[in-house]
């Protein structure tokens, strides 16, 4: 078979999860199962069909599934204890009332770790309302604000199923992925803010009602223990990849020392424990909701996750990535290219989680070709298509809806303001990475 011929029958599946998860609205799970099984039938022999399926789903819900479902557990126990709420208040507290946008967004930037996106902007929707009432900030701005913050850790740390999973697909490290993230999901969230700023100036946009102010929730747990589920873990996991690239001898004590716990299954097991000291009522009925409840949000995520490594797998069977890789190392695009393949899912289909994990299964083969087959460059081309996964969020996106919908405001200012500063954010990422890039690799 030749390799035109794949790279069609690949560019037709491609356009066809687009068509039916975006114009049909068909389920993404569904959607990725039937086009994935119709290009292995096509291109495959016919032995290695279900090897192939059964390899990229199973493979993905292996390198990520314990990880999600932790992640999920210790943002259930935040909002439901109030810790969340706890983290919000002590942000507030030292910026004050006129700062009550940034108070938000360092909020979302640091619970969003652990919380998915869509989650924790409909935990926070009513401290955002309350937020704007109290300061008389334009509504639009802070939602936007608060949606780009979540945002931002969501497209680019691996606490969350998108990054995760092309991490595992890319072999880039973990840990150093959720260090790099966290630092270059800084200069997003912050353009992402004066950008917003900037948009409803002069607009008359209105803040929040005065009805939606909120008392004071008591009895709130301490926000220094609310913050511990989310900073050990962390600090476990960064612990563990400095080490590794400071000290390489794999004989040493400390890099021994740190190697378990600073696995990121082991660190999240740690977080959800430590998470547990903030619940007041330790009954096991009352701990087993909260459970439920975090394997409930779980499942649909692990499950499409899963869904685009196997359309991934069947991708990479057919060779046609290799095929443009060589041609694209003649272009000297480097980081370009995982950044633009990202960019083009996530615009013409909504999920940066499928975006993400479309572009590392189709961009993986490509790395030596494109001069990024080495430790640093699958993890500054996993950064790529991060930064990539962000541009741009509208109206074929579940989590645009979700910020216009519980932030009260209009689908076109939402366009307006929220959608230009997620294309703001993604290129703003994508140049830092750049940089760096130009000097680490």
């Amino acid at each position: 078979m030749s390799v035109a011929y794949s790279a069609s029958l690949v560019a037709a599946s491609i356009a066809a999860i687009i068509l039916l998860t975006s114009r049909f609205k068909l389920n993404a799970f569904v959607s990725m199962f039937v086009v994935a099984l119709a290009l292995a039938l096509a291109v495959l022999p016919r032995d290695k069909v279900i090897p192939v399926i059964k390899d990229g789903f199973g493979g993905t819900m292996a390198s990520i599934g314990f990880m999600i479902i932790l992640g999920a557990m210790i943002g259930v126990v935040l909002d439901k204890t109030g810790g969340s709420l706890a983290i919000a208040n002590f942000v507030l507290s030292k910026t004050g009332p006129a700062r009550a946008a940034a108070a938000l967004g360092v909020t979302g930037f640091i619970c969003g770790m652990p919380i998915f996106c869509n989650s924790a902007y409909i935990i926070f929707s009513g401290l955002s309302k309350s937020f704007s009432a109290k300061s008389r900030i334009p509504m639009p701005w802070i939602a936007s604000v608060l949606g780009c913050s979540l945002y931002a850790v969501h497209c680019l740390i691996p606490t969350h199923p998108g990054p995760l999973a092309a991490a595992g697909i890319m072999k880039a490290g973990v840990g150093q992925l959720i260090l790099l993230g966290g630092v270059f999901a800084i200069p997003g969230a912050v353009a992402a803010f004066f950008w917003s700023k900037w948009m409803v100036k002069n607009r008359n946009y209105a803040p929040a009602s005065e009805a939606h102010i909120q008392a004071p929730a008591a009895p709130l747990p301490s926000p220094r223990l609310a913050l511990l589920p989310i900073v050990i873990p962390l600090a476990l996991i960064t612990a563990k990849s400095i080490n590794e690239l400071a000290n390489p001898d794999p004989a040493s004590l400390l890099r021994a020392a740190l190697y378990f716990p600073g696995e990121p299954t082991v660190a999240l097991a740690v977080g959800a424990l430590v998470a547990l000291a903030l619940v007041k009522t330790r009954s096991v009925a009352a701990l087993n909701a909260m459970f439920s409840e975090a394997i409930e949000k779980s499942g649909p995520i692990l499950i499409v996750t899963a869904a685009g490594g196997m359309f991934g797998e069947v991708i990479k069977q057919t060779g046609v990535a290799e095929a443009a890789g060589r041609h694209l190392a003649g272009i000297g695009l480097g980081l370009i290219a995982p950044f633009l393949v990202a960019a083009i899912m996530k615009t013409a289909q909504g999920s940066s989680t499928v975006a993400i994990i479309t572009a590392a299964s189709f961009m993986a083969p490509m790395l030596p070709a494109l001069g990024l087959d080495s430790e640093r460059g699958r993890i500054f081309a996993t950064l790529a298509m991060g930064a990539g996964s962000m541009v741009i969020s509208h109206a074929n996106d579940s989590y645009f809806w979700v910020v216009a919908n519980f932030a009260e405001i209009e689908a076109n200012v939402t366009l307006r303001v929220y959608s230009t500063a997620t294309a703001v954010m993604g290129l703003v990422v994508f140049a830092f990475v750049w940089v760096a890039g130009h000097f680490a690799l």
